[in-house]
């Protein structure tokens, strides 16, 4: 009898044991820990962050840090930390959370357009994932990667082409060139190559005329038909005259990129530079900006068309007047300086 009761109490308080492990582990592990509204939440950890990093980073997230901390200790976690974007979502437990962040490094959506040099383009990307400007810009203008690519420090940027990317946000400056260069290769299909080819043009050369053409007309419809302009310049062998070289040459030279320009004066025409299509004859060596698909299709889908000058049309703000004369033009001109003296702008 004796012994049933020692029995009895043993297998008690096993099974009181059981229900507190049990109780222990189903608050640690399976209980719902999220303390955010949103239906998910974004968690950036840096490369070589500390697990006292990652707790920093979760604290607002999460209603209790203790019982997460046990079981990132259990699971390993905390000796074992990946970099990356993780998503966790509302009403996750502890066992979720660690996994969603063990392994569940998430692409981020990286963004660009218009970029007016790479300075800025590396500045723009710095701000959507972890590397800085500084490791982007360098990696960039890496003397061997442009090489190696088919560019040069002035036709690098058109490397860029202005979309929407999926990359990872710990994605490393040098991974993030390489991963540009296999986007731009895949956009210069083949009948884009033959395109350039018939205008007896090159890749570069086409970005280069594309930049003119995107500062030239925000009017995605009018891009062709600028184009078509240009062609008719080079084909003829005109100086191109586009003021928007003529602006870019005036901040390279002054090395002042923040500085804006509304008009362009005469004395302006006359800047040394071989971006300036007014003194120096064909496309500039490199782009002036970062053109949009509109303006390189633009280029390559030219209209055709004998006009051979154009001027900012004041009756339909954001085109143009085309003309085939000089004659023709200038009596154009004459009506747009008349109107942006009356807006009094003088630079």
């Amino acid at each position: 009898m004796y012994l049933k009761k020692i029995v009895l109490t043993v297998v008690l308080l096993g099974l009181l044991l059981m229900a507190g492990f049990s109780y222990y582990v189903y608050q640690n592990i399976f209980v719902p820990n999220t303390g955010f509204n949103n239906q998910q939440a974004h968690v950036y950890i840096p490369t070589g962050a500390t697990f006292k990093m990652v707790a920093e980073e979760l604290s607002p997230l999460l209603k209790d840090m203790s019982t997460f901390k046990t079981v990132a200790h259990r699971k390993g976690y905390d000796s074992n930390i990946k970099p990356g974007h993780f998503i966790i979502k509302k009403g996750s437990n502890n066992n979720e959370i660690i996994n969603s962040i063990r392994s569940g490094n998430t692409p981020v959506i990286v963004k660009f357009n218009n970029q007016e040099r790479l300075e800025n383009l590396a500045g723009h990307i710095a701000k959507q994932i972890e590397a800085d400007s500084l490791s982007l810009l360098s990696a960039m203008l890496d003397q061997d990667f442009l090489k190696a690519s088919g560019f040069t420090k002035e036709t690098a940027l058109g490397m860029y082409i202005a979309n929407s990317y999926e990359v990872y946000w710990n994605t490393s400056p040098k991974a993030f060139c390489q991963k540009m260069l296999k986007q731009y290769n895949v956009f210069w299909n083949d009948s884009r190559l033959a395109k350039a080819k018939a205008l007896a043009l090159s890749k570069d050369q086409v970005m280069a005329l594309a930049a003119i053409v995107q500062k030239e007309t925000a009017m995605i419809d009018e891009r062709p038909m600028v184009a078509g302009l240009y062609i008719n310049r080079l084909k003829k062998g005109m100086l191109l005259q586009a003021d928007p070289t003529v602006i870019y040459a005036k901040k390279k030279a002054e090395n002042n990129f923040n500085q804006v320009i509304k008009r362009v004066l005469f004395k302006d025409l006359k800047i040394s530079s071989e971006y300036n299509t007014y003194t120096t004859a064909g496309i500039p060596p490199g782009p002036i900006t970062m053109p949009d698909v509109s303006a390189i299709d633009g280029v390559l889908n030219y209209q055709k068309h004998g006009f051979y000058f154009m001027v900012a049309d004041v009756t339909n703000f954001g085109y143009h007047k085309f003309a085939k004369t000089l004659s023709r033009h200038n009596k154009n001109k004459k009506q747009y300086v008349n109107w942006i003296n009356k807006q009094g702008i003088q630079r």
